[in-house]
């Protein structure tokens, strides 16, 4: 029986794929987890790097989508496949260690009430400077949702399956992690941060936080998503 799914949206990261899978074959004990990896409309090579790299890992899954819809349309393609009791996601870079999406369940197996949970992570060992920009856009995010939100883009996020599926119109962009977070946030959940240390990609470079400019279009979608999201609520 699967009781946690975690989804992997892999956006041109065919070079990260093997190491990522023999990462996580190195700290999976437990036969209860499912990992969705889904090619999220890449152009490279990632969608014939996981056919040839799922197969040799049980654990894993491999999700197509052929064109690229965003960050959030990938997560979202994921979860809608899954099939565990608790459902989370982290990214394909090694960023995040898949060790953490371990003890993020830890922390829900030891909880008194695990269906009340939000696990996520918070990042350590960043440059100056993108600290700086994470907390200008959690300072803004906080104040203008009037929620606490720090970290906002923090990786894993794990949580129960009937929190997903409360969820109405989330995003297809990066902003899914600003909407779950403070979905979490407005249900009253237990939230529960723990550390995790973000080191630089292996290989390749990400696909939005590569320069001034994608920073600056990556607070201007989050603006406009804050704004409907405010929108909406107002309703």
């Amino acid at each position: 029986m699967i009781r946690y799914s975690i989804v992997i949206p892999c956006y041109n990261e065919a070079k990260n794929i093997p190491a990522l899978l023999a990462r996580w074959e190195q700290v999976m004990e437990r036969k209860d987890v499912e990992i969705l990896l889904v090619n999220n409309g890449s152009k490279d090579e990632s969608s014939e790097t996981l056919q040839q790299w799922v197969p040799q890992y049980s654990f894993a899954q491999r999700l197509e989508i052929e064109v690229n819809r965003g960050y959030g349309y990938g997560i979202l393609y994921g979860l809608s496949h899954a099939r565990g009791e608790f459902l989370g996601w982290t990214h394909a870079d090694l960023q995040t260690d898949p060790l953490d999406v371990i003890k993020a369940m830890e922390v829900i197996d030891n909880s008194p009430s695990p269906q009340h949970i939000f696990v996520k992570g918070n990042r350590k060992n960043r440059p100056l400077f993108d600290q700086l920009f994470t907390g200008g856009m959690s300072l803004f995010e906080s104040l203008y949702l009037k929620q606490k939100l720090r970290d906002i883009n923090a990786q894993p996020n794990v949580f129960h399956r009937s929190f997903y599926l409360s969820w109405s119109n989330p995003p297809n962009d990066f902003s899914l992690d600003l909407y779950a977070f403070y979905m979490a946030r407005k249900a009253d959940l237990e939230i529960h941060r723990f550390a995790v240390v973000f080191p630089d990609r292996l290989h390749g470079e990400s696909s939005w936080n590569n320069g001034l400019a994608a920073k600056v279009k990556f607070i201007k979608r989050t603006l406009d998503f804050s704004t409907t999201l405010k929108k909406e609520l107002a309703r």
